[in-house]
């Protein structure tokens, strides 16, 4: 089958495109290289076709799409922080650059569309943790407004359209190849501190709460989705929490490193304790998180040693 991964030379689409390439389907990455780097893609780059192009430009959508199979919507602004500087740009990537990609396959034969959305920053402040799919989306960022908007676009192009789709929420993704001098990945910016043997920032008290999932586990249910005939939302995570204080001494037992850590004000648009309920993704597509966060941490720690 021939698949469009959007946002291809990043962290997350890198380890998509590996994936895929298993299965022994063609993939085209589209990027626009701004947080994504063609060294992400070394191992890949005889194997695959390489568009560089925003997904705000028409006409390189229109081009792109072309007999295209499957869509994997990854290319996003994602750090909440930059959604709440600059809220017109987090809007004009996430909103409009999803409205492209769907008008442009409207009248396709593309077989389904994998948006990945954010079960982190969707939910707000949930009541009830871990969040299922039946919680309500009362995101307080811009990023999770946007991503939510997409989510509402690609819902209103199936009632219209027929176009199959399926929305991944996952939770916060860590791995190898994740920047560690970006605004998004709070287990990857620290390793890359610690690495470099400067103080981490923790925002707030320490006691914020996140679920990590393996960005492998991640590209899983990727597949499994684009496999399935289910169409819907499905949440991707652990179901557990973890603060910053725990995450630091999981880092601390993994690096053998002492940790410094310097306490800074919370910021705004960040959520204060969350973690995702995946059991509607094991029950339809089969599909739970296998790698803890120890021996994911163990992983995404070899690889900077190796290739920072």
């Amino acid at each position: 089958m021939e698949c469009l991964v959007t946002g291809g030379a990043g962290f997350l689409g890198s380890h998509l495109i590996e994936r895929l390439l298993q299965d022994n389907h063609s993939v085209v990455c589209l990027d626009d290289f701004s947080t994504g780097t063609k060294r992400n893609l070394d191992n890949v780059k005889n194997q695959i076709k390489i568009v560089e192009g925003d997904i705000r430009d028409p006409n390189i959508i229109k081009e792109t799409v072309r007999n295209i199979d499957y869509i994997f919507h990854l290319a996003a602004q994602i750090s909440v922080n930059r959604s709440v500087r600059e809220p017109r740009f987090d809007a004009s990537v996430n909103i409009e650059g999803t409205i492209n990609l769907l008008e442009a396959i409207a009248n396709c034969s593309v077989k389904r569309f994998i948006y990945v959305s954010t079960g982190g920053a969707i939910y707000g402040e949930p009541t009830v943790i871990p969040a299922s799919e039946n919680t309500k989306e009362l995101p307080i960022s811009p990023y999770g407004i946007s991503k939510l908007v997409g989510e509402k676009y690609l819902q209103w192009f199936h009632n219209i359209y027929g176009l199959l789709y399926t929305i991944i929420r996952p939770a916060n993704i860590y791995g190898p190849r994740q920047d560690p001098l970006g605004e998004a990945g709070v287990i990857s910016i620290f390793l890359g501190r610690i690495k470099n043997n400067e103080p981490i920032e923790i925002f707030g008290d320490g006691k914020d709460t996140r679920d990590y999932v393996y960005v492998k586990d991640i590209t899983e249910i990727c597949v499994r989705a684009m496999n399935s005939s289910h169409v819907g939302i499905f949440n991707a995570g652990t179901g557990k929490q973890t603060n910053l204080l725990e995450l630091v001494n999981i880092i601390e037992h993994v690096t053998k490193l002492d940790v410094y850590k310097k306490f800074c004000n919370p910021r705004p648009g960040d959520v204060n304790h969350i973690a995702l309920d995946s059991k509607k993704a094991y029950e339809k597509l089969g599909w739970k998180s296998t790698t803890d966060l120890t021996t994911g941490m163990n992983k995404t720690w070899d690889w900077f040693l190796s290739d920072q």
